[in-house]
């Protein structure tokens, strides 16, 4: 296993004498020295990359230790410098520093000074290698930010398009049953198809929402209902709908549950237009309102009431399907004994329970 190489200091001087005290007091520390004979020269030795920490004179030919400390700022991912003057002067000092120095260091022409050098160029190397591996972390939790971000934007993209296709596909089934459904001479059959053409679209208009909507999470059930009831006004013959009303207040809920509720409603809103007014259209009523005891959703209508709305001929899947929808929404239903016509209770929570978050202990 090859070991790093030595941290390389570059000192930027116009003495080459003392240039050669510092390389040797330095490489004995482990350090690998450069010189550089003016500020020129260190600039360019500094834009070929490779130096750890630079050890920089004040009074130099040509551009002078702070001039040159300014040049090297602008240089992307500059190493740190330590200035290094022989003057007392404690302005110089603080000059440098402001300027960018991490450090301030006074020489002396017979180098005793190496030692602190020594010091300060440690203390600098390993403050640049922490800002690094900083710099670095910090780097590439932005890029895994990015990162995911890019996925959720692909990932919503998509289901908004998964959506999209699914309640076309889901529509273009209900447009067949229906047209199915007209070209029937059988009323049982004509029914069966249309119950089923209703079931179809509650589950599509459910996709429709998710297409639609700026959340892919939860569906606004109020809007939800409204597109429902006005589908299965349109796929109705006649007038039978006519006085179909809603009344819902505004309800944010995950789709799996706003499927179960559309489909509990389709099925009771069919069986009030198919029994409860033998003679012609009456109103039929959907109601959704907030509790303190959760959400309520309520099916009623004014017509001959439940005992005459049993037919013989009844297969009961109507009312199977809403049980299994209820269970599947962890819902009660139970129907209203007082009311003149037929009213069904559904009462369920908006989270399912087995989806809630466990209380702290």
């Amino acid at each position: 296993m090859t070991s790093a190489p030595p941290p390389l200091l570059l000192y930027v001087d116009d003495d080459p004498a003392l240039a050669r005290l510092v390389e040797r007091g330095l490489k004995r520390q482990g350090f690998a020295v450069e010189h550089a004979i003016d500020g020129a020269a260190g600039l360019a030795r500094i834009k070929l990359g490779g130096v750890d920490v630079v050890a920089l004179d004040q009074h130099m030919p040509g551009l002078d230790g702070l001039e040159t400390l300014a040049e090297i700022q602008k240089i992307q991912g500059a190493p740190p410098v330590i200035f290094v003057t022989a003057s007392q002067d404690s302005k110089i000092a603080i000059t440098a520093l402001k300027a960018g120095a991490v450090d301030y260091l006074v020489k002396d022409t017979q180098g005793d000074f190496i030692g602190l050098l020594d010091v300060a160029a440690r203390s600098a190397f390993e403050q640049a290698l922490v800002r690094k591996a900083r710099d670095d972390a910090e780097a590439e939790v932005h890029a895994s930010r990015d990162r995911y971000a890019a996925l959720a934007a692909e990932r919503e993209v998509l289901l908004r398009e998964v959506n999209h296709r699914v309640g076309n596909s889901l529509q273009i089934i209900a447009s067949l049953l229906h047209l199915q459904a007209s070209s029937s001479n059988d009323e049982d059959v004509k029914a069966a198809l249309s119950n089923a053409m209703g079931r179809v679209a509650a589950v599509a208009q459910v996709h429709r929402r998710l297409y639609t909507s700026q959340d892919l999470k939860t569906v606004m059930l109020n809007q939800y209902l409204e597109a429902l009831l006005e589908d299965l006004r349109r796929s109705t013959e006649g007038n039978r709908m006519s006085r179909l009303t809603l009344s819902a207040e505004a309800v944010e809920i995950d789709p799996d549950r706003a499927v179960a509720i559309g489909i509990i409603v389709n099925e009771l809103v069919m069986n009030a237009v198919k029994y409860a007014y033998p003679d012609g259209p009456g109103p039929i009523h959907v109601n959704l309102h907030k509790n303190i005891s959760g959400l309520e959703l309520v099916i009623s209508d004014d017509g001959v009431g439940y005992q005459a709305k049993q037919d013989p001929r009844s297969t009961g899947m109507g009312q199977r399907i809403v049980n299994a929808m209820a269970t599947k929404l962890e819902a009660t239903t139970e129907r209203d004994p007082s009311h003149s016509g037929t009213k069904i209770i559904v009462r369920f929570q908006q989270t399912c329970k087995s989806k809630r978050a466990p209380a702290a202990s």
